[in-house]
């Protein structure tokens, strides 16, 4: 593995090198923001509206036309992993605001497309089909962009506040999750139910590409990072995408194995809590689908209130305590939370709200934490292809191994004791993680915490 200096030409305890003034960062947290939340708006309209996408593609399947829509959602994270190994190594090259604004076009002109999708009582068979190769195309393009989004977010924040403005991009996850299920349950109440069974389903999807298009105009508004261009200017940038690929793996395969471990954890708990639970509550506790997308948003909103405290949590403490934290946290309360969700509304809210706000100490410092594991000319790269692969087998297969099993029955807690199996696999490559609080992500060697430099 790479000699793990600190990757810095400042001294410790001096300002920041890459400090930007604070109109410029803003500009790079919201071009980075809006496309993570393009990402999961469009993860939020399929996640609420599986049902009726299944009634729609599926019919004539009874109970299994909710597993099949859900695995169109595991389908679509096929090419993510081969998406990460292509957009990465490119980001390494080309920079990473270039790639960032093919991914985030790619995506939401795919999630239009769904809404414009013949269904299978037009062309049969074909409608599946269809809807899964746009499910394929859209997994290809994400492959790049959180990877590349977390990187771009985290070089362009001051050292020292990296959680706090990092914990932006995780906001933006939320806030796209809770819009498209604010927009489902918006177009529901204003078409009525059988609209909403018959056409009303389309609307949400063809917003996504109004979305995607102003943050392709907020990201070809801004340079790329200072991190990357201090690089480029020293020759240093990698200038073969391969050459990153093979120093990838070659020198780096320790925090690799890492970062897959803190992702399998992350995920499974992501798409159990966020994607899952709104069919969970309908099919498995009987619970009314307005209701089941009123939750989802309480609990949400209280997510984002909160996460920014989470990342600005990380920068006084460490990346490291907020994730045993939350780890432990799940790993105690998931099943007395699940069973809380079976006793009636407000109780449901109340296990989800609970288990969401233990989350976000992960989820809320991810993208501080897991770009600092690499250095600066493998980063994206690094993170890409270490995010999707475990993502796209642990992640996007999350919802549809829950449905699958939580429809035998005796296992409606299941999906507490996948999480729980998820954090135990994270708590043990916490053993291995590097503290990098207030580090500097410049350089061509690991980045470690200023304290951590000088302990040794």
């Amino acid at each position: 593995m790479g000699v793990a200096t600190v990757s810095s030409d400042q001294p410790v305890g001096t300002k920041d090198a890459n400090e930007v003034p604070k109109p410029v960062l803003r500009k790079a947290v919201a071009a980075s923001a809006i496309g993570n939340g393009t990402e999961w708006f469009d993860y939020g309209l399929y996640a609420n509206l599986t049902v009726i996408l299944g009634d729609q593609f599926f019919p004539g399947q009874g109970e299994n036309a909710a597993a099949l829509t859900l695995l169109g959602l595991a389908v679509s994270f096929i090419l993510r992993p081969l998406g990460g190994f292509i957009w990465g190594p490119l980001g390494d090259r080309l920079g990473r605001q270039r790639v960032l604004a093919m991914t985030i076009l790619l995506m939401s002109v795919c999630t239009a497309l769904i809404g414009v999708l013949p269904t299978a009582a037009s062309v049969g068979i074909l409608a599946p089909i269809l809807l899964f190769a746009l499910r394929i195309v859209q997994g290809f393009s994400t492959g790049g962009e959180y990877g590349g989004a977390a990187t771009f977010m985290a070089e362009y924040a001051p050292d020292k506040k990296r959680g706090f403005w990092g914990s932006f991009l995780e906001f933006g996850t939320l806030a796209g999750f809770a819009a498209g299920t604010g927009v489902v349950y918006a177009v529901r109440a204003i078409v009525g139910e059988a609209a909403m069974n018959d056409w009303g389903w389309r609307i949400p999807f063809l917003i996504a590409l109004p979305l995607g298009l102003i943050g392709l105009y907020l990201r070809s508004r801004i340079e790329d990072t200072p991190v990357f261009r201090d690089l480029e200017d020293k020759g240093e940038k990698e200038e073969k995408a391969t050459g990153a690929f093979a120093d990838l793996f070659r020198s780096y395969w320790r925090p690799i194995l890492v970062l897959f471990g803190l992702v399998i954890a992350l995920n499974v708990v992501n798409y159990t809590l966020l994607t899952y639970t709104s069919t969970y509550l309908q099919t498995t506790i009987d619970m009314d689908a307005g209701d089941a997308e009123l939750l989802l948003i309480i609990g949400q909103l209280a997510m984002m209130l909160l996460i920014p405290f989470a990342g600005a949590l990380s920068d006084r403490i460490g990346r490291k305590p907020c994730w045993w934290i939350s780890l432990i946290g799940i790993l105690v309360l998931a099943i007395p939370m699940y069973q809380l969700m079976s006793q009636g509304f407000g109780l449901a809210i109340l296990g989800f709200t609970v288990l969401g706000l233990i989350y976000i100490l992960q989820l809320g410092t991810i993208s501080a934490t897991f770009p600092a594991m690499f250095p600066t000319h493998v980063r994206y790269a690094g993170m890409a292809i270490s995010y999707n692969v475990a993502t796209a087998i642990f992640g996007g297969t999350a919802p549809y191994v829950n449905e699958s099993v939580v429809a035998t029955p005796g296992n409606e807690l299941f999906p507490a004791y996948y999480m729980m199996g998820a954090c135990v696999i994270g708590l043990i490559s916490m053993f291995f993680l590097k503290e990098t609080r207030g580090a500097s992500l410049r350089g061509r060697e690991i980045p470690v915490a200023p304290e951590l430099v000088r302990a040794s």
